[in-house]
């Protein structure tokens, strides 16, 4: 099963469907009911968020089977879901046959567009904001200045002047400004020395210089100079003068001002790294993806929605469109002239097919006919099929195409193979710290998910030195933050099909009914990136992933296996390469889940992956309260209770993905977090809180591994009831009072880590019991995540220093 979207020039689309599906996404969630449907076949002009209505969990498996891309589930009445499901108009007629049922269409290509025009408009603004104030002097080549801040603070690593200015120069040339400082009163200015300041650019609009540097002397006064010979003389305010002040709040935050494409993402973190090198660099990683481009079709005789597909003919270049695919034309003529034998001539770029005809002048050239033709005769600049692997018997009309890839994005996004990049954060950066990863946009059209990571990396470098937890942080782990994992299919997204899920590398052969699509209808090719990874994989007969090359959850060509994909071994190379990594979190929407392994099952008997223990389950219970909380206090958001856990329990199977990969082969606590309830490109404001509440989040997590770096407390437990004598059999439970394992042994031997291990009873139950019928001695000791020992005791020495108790059994 495959599903295609459109994509090509800029075209008028519905707009019915827009204003309502906008408010739906914006509404506080509910659970819905299974009530009627809308209608039977939603009217679909492109790739629609589409509710399905599913009666128990195996129509949800079957969905997933099926290659459904489901970007939220929430229950009905009963045992039923409703799916909100990303269905394009070619999903309809398979997903019907399949038995489904289709509610209310959600949100449109129409929706998405309306967000790019509100970042324009967002863009334009920041422009006219942060333009020229002085055009006069602009005029006459001179340097217009705005202090806008020039702050003192004293820190736990010393004194430091931060400095902002705006130049009216700063949009046009990429250039410093010097500042000149006094050194307390009765100084000169340059008497305490001069610090540069560096252009800050937030998605290509300049916004001010910035820089930060340590100081001896508190300053009085400062002078800012530009090279194009303006000039500007401040005070120095004092920055956080209260000496309980720092520690909380963060000083600085929010640095969130419109969706950001790859190329800005990428732009960014240089940026910082340019202007923090002491505490932050850029890691570009060493797999360059397959590239924004695509080969260039010619699509004669069929119509968008497959009418006449009999009579189809599809051209495809066999160079990117952008290495002269685009200058390819295909001539279908009509020779006009009675017996003509079928031929084809190339001249240049264009492919002329002569068609044949009867004696009475008309054409007789099938589809198929051409295909085989224009293959002989022109194999070596283009390749031709019929349509979606009709058998191709109509007959061709006379047509003129040229070749197009349909990509529209700006000539400045490169269409050759794209490097990646991460920005590697802390004052230690030898591996001997704890490593933290964070990384967003595996799927192309989450567009707000790239936002927690930078407005993240902001709030580590901008207070730095002056906040007491964040200069912590810094200092004691190694933080690494991929903003945009999959940029070729996020270009994809922002410039062409905005609810575009994978990657751009297309695996369709050139046949089969359901394989192959022409680019011109959107084709939705390339791989699911969270469905390639090493680690319980669909090849391994786990659910939750597809073979369709057009699939929503395709996993790959099966020839080639787990991590075919460059974007896939980036993220593996930087775990192995880095194995201080040891937290990470994978930044999705849309929905508020809060999630981790496992996060696939075999369908059959709905087999699991391996739970984590009762330790590693109620690490994870533990850590995440706090991460959530975080989460709340932006603005009260709930991720409940229902919505948090293992991704098999709260979601769906999702064989191969990077949190089960993180988790059982390299041992990283592997979080997913599901940003917001509003789909995958909520309006800005929306987006923009969205960014900041899980920038908290993301923050606490960091907190949560710095405590785990930190433990040294051995953890403590106890057994109820009490060691002793009691009417039998007895029921001992165990616990600790932090999340631990407990190994013990019933026949007096010493415990050690190849002892038994108290589980869960259950799916998110409490620790088993030992039941207990005749009088035993139980001897055992608990271990926590951090690796402590209750009491010191040594599991692989001699010692006998661990906890043991007696339980009579009498009557």
């Amino acid at each position: 099963m495959g599903y295609v979207t459109w994509s090509g020039p800029r075209r008028a689309r519905r707009a019915g469907t827009a204003a309502g599906a906008a408010l739906a996404l914006l509404l506080p969630a509910a659970v819905p009911a299974a009530a009627e449907p809308a209608a039977a076949v939603p009217d679909l002009d492109g790739p629609s968020v589409v509710e399905v209505l599913l009666e128990d969990r195996d129509a949800l498996d079957r969905l997933v089977d099926l290659g459904g891309d489901i970007a939220r589930l929430d229950p009905a009445d009963g045992d039923g879901f409703v799916a909100q499901a990303v269905v394009s108009p070619f999903d309809l007629e398979a997903y019907g046959d399949a038995g489904f049922t289709f509610g209310e269409v959600l949100y449109t290509e129409a929706d998405a567009e309306e967000r790019i025009e509100e970042r324009e408009e967002a863009i334009a603004r920041l422009r006219a904001e942060n333009g020229p104030h002085d055009t006069a002097r602009t005029l006459a080549g001179t340097d217009g200045l705005e202090v806008l801040r020039a702050d003192y603070f004293e820190g736990r690593n010393g004194a430091f002047l931060s400095v902002e200015v705006r130049s009216d120069f700063g949009q046009a040339e990429n250039f410093q400004l010097t500042v000149e400082r006094d050194a307390g009163p009765g100084t000169e200015i340059g008497d305490g020395g001069a610090q540069s300041l560096g252009r800050f650019v937030d998605v290509g609009v300049y916004m001010y210089h910035r820089g930060q540097a340590p100081v001896q002397e508190r300053p009085e006064r400062i002078r800012v100079t530009s090279p194009h010979g303006g000039t500007a003389v401040a005070e120095v305010t004092e920055w956080l003068p209260d000496p309980r002040g720092p520690g909380d709040p963060l000083p600085y935050t929010d640095f969130l001002n419109a969706y950001m494409t790859p190329g800005e993402l990428y732009d960014r973190i240089h940026q910082i790294a340019q202007e923090y090198p002491d505490i932050a660099e850029v890691i570009e990683l060493p797999h360059r993806t397959n590239g924004y481009r695509r080969h260039a079709q010619a699509i004669l005789g069929v119509g968008v929605d497959g009418r006449n597909a009999d009579r189809g003919v599809v051209v495809e270049s066999l160079a990117y469109g952008h290495e002269g695919g685009n200058d390819i034309v295909v001539d279908l003529l009509d020779p006009g002239a009675p017996d003509s034998a079928l031929s084809v001539d190339v001249a240049g770029g264009t492919v002329a097919v002569s068609l044949a005809t009867d004696g009475g002048g008309a054409v007789t050239t099938t589809a198929a006919e051409a295909v085989a033709a224009v293959n002989a005769g022109a194999g070596d600049l283009v390749r031709a099929f019929t349509y979606r692997g009709d058998a191709g018997n109509g007959v061709v009309l006379p047509e003129r195409v040229r070749a197009d890839d349909f990509l529209d994005a700006p000539d400045d996004v490169s269409r050759e193979p794209a490097p990646v990049y991460a920005l590697r954060i802390g004052a230690t950066r030898d591996g001997s710290k704890t490593g933290v990863l964070g990384y967003a946009q595996e799927h192309a059209r989450e567009w707000q998910t790239p936002l927690v990571t930078i407005e993240t990396a902001e709030r580590l470098v901008r207070n730095y030195g002056i906040h007491d937890t964040t200069t912590e942080l810094v200092d004691e782990l190694d933080i690494f933050l991929m903003p945009s994992f999959n940029p070729d299919g996020a270009n994809y997204s922002f410039h062409d099909v905005p609810l575009h899920r994978k990657n751009m590398t297309n695996y369709c052969p050139d046949d089969g009914p359901r394989d192959q699509w022409a680019v011109e209808q959107g084709a939705q090719w390339g791989v699911d990136n969270n469905r390639n990874y090493g680690a319980y994989t669909l090849w391994d007969g786990y659910s939750g992933a597809s073979f369709s090359c057009t699939g929503g959850s395709f996993a790959g060509p099966e020839e080639l296996g787990p991590l075919s994909q460059p974007e896939n071994r980036n993220l593996v190379w930087l775990v192995d390469t880095h194995d201080n990594i040891g937290f990470s979190m994978n930044i999705h929407s849309s929905g508020d889940y809060f999630m981790w392994s496992p996060g696939a099952y075999i369908a059959q008997g709905r087999v699991p992956t391996p739970r984590p223990t009762a330790m590693q389950e109620a690490y994870f219970w533990q850590s995440s309260a706090s991460i959530l909380g975080a989460i709340k206090e932006h603005r009260g958001t709930v991720v409940t209770p229902a919505r948090t856990g293992p991704i098999i329990d709260v979601l769906y199977s999702a064989a191969g993905n990077s949190g089960d990969h993180l988790w059982y082969e390299n041992g990283i606590f592997a979080w997913n977090f599901e940003l917001g309830q509003a789909g995958f490109q909520p309006p800005w404001d929306e987006a923009h809180a969205q960014g900041m509440e899980y920038a908290n989040g993301l923050y606490t997590m960091l907190e949560v591994a710095l405590e785990h770096q930190r433990d040294r407390y051995r953890p403590r437990s106890a057994a109820s009831p009490r060691a002793g004598a009691h009417p039998g059999p007895v029921e001992v439970a165990f616990e600790a009072n932090e999340p631990a394992e407990i190994y013990y042994t019933l026949d007096g031997s010493r415990p050690d880590f190849d002892s038994p291990r108290l589980e869960a009873s259950g799916v998110r139950s409490a620790l088993e019991t030992l039941t207990i019928e005749e009088t035993t001695t139980v001897h055992w000791f608990a271990v926590d995540v951090a690796g402590n020992v209750e009491g010191g005791y040594d599991p692989d020495g001699g010692a006998r220093n661990h906890r043991r108790g007696t339980w009579t059994v009498t009557g």
